[in-house]
């Protein structure tokens, strides 16, 4: 192709790509989706102490009820969704969700966790988990949920919510205070323990790395306070899928299958659930309550885990998206069209 063609075909894929029309059609995109973000911004519910006031909703005074308990939605849209939909449907006293709310702790993250939950139907408390707190996400967690770490009572149980969301222990305040809640706890029938990472990794494969406390000296530490206190059931997530069995003398539930990759495809242990715990008198059962997941072939969880990350990416960061990429074309429509006619204006305005 000769230069003259070659500048020829370029001056026209110049025209094609950077006409008036196209340049005043993507000017009014980036004003609607400049408008509708700052709409989202502004009109984000003021949410302030949630799981404070969230406490205030329980009714406390039943001995005989039900609570479900999930974790590791981390931003999912579809899965967690259906799960939002089936706790809905039971008649559970609350709910409570065991951390990893949110991929990372950006604020617009915690807005879209929050739109999911607005219409569930009974309130919902929250554990804070590795995730929230990257991206300066502690203080935006604080600022919207409260507290790291709190309790509460009904009649006859006591729930203790801690927060180990740093993966490796506690620190001395929080377990002094945790150690003053297990001796009030003993007042009490039933205790319940809740935290995101559990204090040992259950998966029996070399190939997994530990989702577990990273100091195992202060796992044990803590194990042997729970075995002490006689804790009836100590809740745990970060690992994707569900496990149960006993740690010393503590019965430990794992439940991370709320919409977040699962982390193999052991039918028995790798699908999307959460628990509902019916508390009587007489003792408490556990129920697993499992929600559609994935066939267990690779290509199959391969494409899952890329619908989950690019579907969640489109739901939260859409707008963002529209306005990065109409401000690129508005950019460039100015240095490959409008480059002479600022020089000009530039020289003329010297002179």
């Amino acid at each position: 192709m000769s230069d003259q063609r070659r500048n020829k075909h370029q001056t026209k894929i110049k025209i094609n790509i950077f006409n008036k029309f196209l340049f005043f059609a993507v000017l009014f995109l980036l004003i609607i989706a400049c408008f509708i973000k700052i709409h989202s911004i502004i009109s984000f519910p003021k949410i302030d102490k949630w799981n404070y006031q969230q406490l205030q909703k329980i009714d406390k005074t039943k001995n005989e009820f039900e609570f479900i308990v999930f974790g590791d939605n981390k931003n999912s849209v579809t899965t967690f969704e259906n799960l939002m939909k089936k706790a809905n449907d039971d008649e559970a006293l609350f709910a409570i969700a065991l951390g990893d709310l949110v991929y990372d702790g950006e604020k617009e993250k915690f807005r879209f966790f929050i739109n999911q939950i607005k219409d569930f139907n009974k309130p919902l408390l929250t554990a804070i988990g590795n995730h929230e707190i990257t991206d300066l996400g502690r203080a935006n967690y604080y600022e919207l949920f409260g507290k790291f770490y709190y309790s509460f009572a009904t009649a006859n149980s006591y729930f203790i919510i801690l927060d180990n969301a740093n993966e490796t222990n506690l620190d001395a305040w929080q377990l002094d205070w945790l150690e003053n809640e297990l001796q009030i706890s003993q007042n009490y029938k039933y205790r319940f323990v809740f935290m995101h990472v559990p204090l040992y990794d259950p998966q029996d494969s070399r190939t997994i790395i530990d989702h577990c406390l990273k100091d195992p000296i202060f796992a044990n530490k803590l194990n042997n306070l729970f075995d002490i206190n006689n804790v009836t059931m100590l809740f745990c997530s970060h690992i994707h899928g569900y496990y149960s069995g006993i740690w010393g003398k503590t019965p430990y539930i794992i439940t991370g299958g709320a919409g977040a990759e699962l982390h193999g495809s052991d039918p028995q242990h790798h699908f999307y659930h959460f628990i509902k715990a019916n508390v009587s008198d007489n003792d408490v059962k556990y129920e697993v309550v499992t929600i559609r997941s994935p066939k267990f072939e690779f290509i199959h969880r391969l494409i899952h885990i890329a619908r989950i990350y690019i579907y969640a990416f489109f739901a939260i960061k859409f707008w963002d998206s529209i306005i990065i990429l109409t401000l690129i074309y508005l950019v460039f429509y100015i240095i490959f069209i409008k480059k002479e006619w600022l020089i000009l204006n530039f020289r003329k305005k010297r002179k």
